[in-house]
């Protein structure tokens, strides 16, 4: 829990401008955890630096600006793009190709799964953008539904864990699977829906 205390101690001194900041660059694909960024700005609150409501709302901007940014350079500059050098160390060829796997696997749903997929997701808001697979508004709709799951658990959670770091430790790591069976059972109940209404269709007789 290192970087936990480290960010902790930035986020204390300089307030919701540096949560907001660093949560742009865990959009911009640099190696800062987004989980560990929003519970570091939920312990703080939890001391006394700030509201935890009003951190809620930091962390929900920060991260649709930083994903948003991400895929709007995409769709602007298409396949060069990948030419950029901090594109190519986020966007290698291997996750590029991975990338393209999980398109042709999940459809438009993957702007909602790539919100619970570290490390991978700038690439694939990267992806999305370059190869205009989605438009804009939907993406926008999609990562936010899956950031109202994710920004307002972390923190919160850090919220409640500022004072006991050890109970904070232990339920970062529940969370973490936590919510990807969260996500899971959600996926299954939508894709059960799916399956029923197109069954449904198959089934009810055409016109004569």
């Amino acid at each position: 829990m290192e970087l936990l205390e480290r960010l902790v101690t930035v986020f204390a001194e300089n307030g919701y401008l540096a949560v907001f900041v660093a949560l742009l660059l865990c959009g911009a694909g640099v190696p800062l955890p987004e989980d560990i960024t929003l519970v570091a700005g939920g312990v703080i609150t939890g001391l006394g630096y700030g509201n935890v409501h009003v951190m809620v709302g930091i962390g929900m901007a920060g991260v649709l600006v930083g994903d948003a940014g991400m895929f709007l350079l995409g769709h602007h500059y298409g396949a060069r793009i990948r030419q950029w050098r901090f594109v190519a160390r986020v966007l290698t060829p291997e996750r590029y190709a991975k990338v393209q796997e999980k398109f042709e696997r999940y459809g438009n749903r993957m702007m909602f799964i790539a919100r619970f997929l570290p490390g991978m997701r700038t690439a694939v808001f990267i992806t999305a953008g370059s190869t205009h697979r989605v438009s804009f508004l939907r993406f926008f709709l999609l990562d936010g539904a899956a950031a109202l799951i994710s920004v307002p658990f972390w923190v919160y959670l850090g919220y409640l864990g500022a004072d006991n770091h050890e109970w904070l430790e232990m339920w970062i790591r529940r969370g973490q699977n936590g919510i990807w069976l969260f996500c899971g059972v959600v996926f299954a109940v939508v894709l059960a829906l799916w399956w029923r209404h197109k069954r449904r269709m198959e089934c009810e007789p055409g016109p004569r």
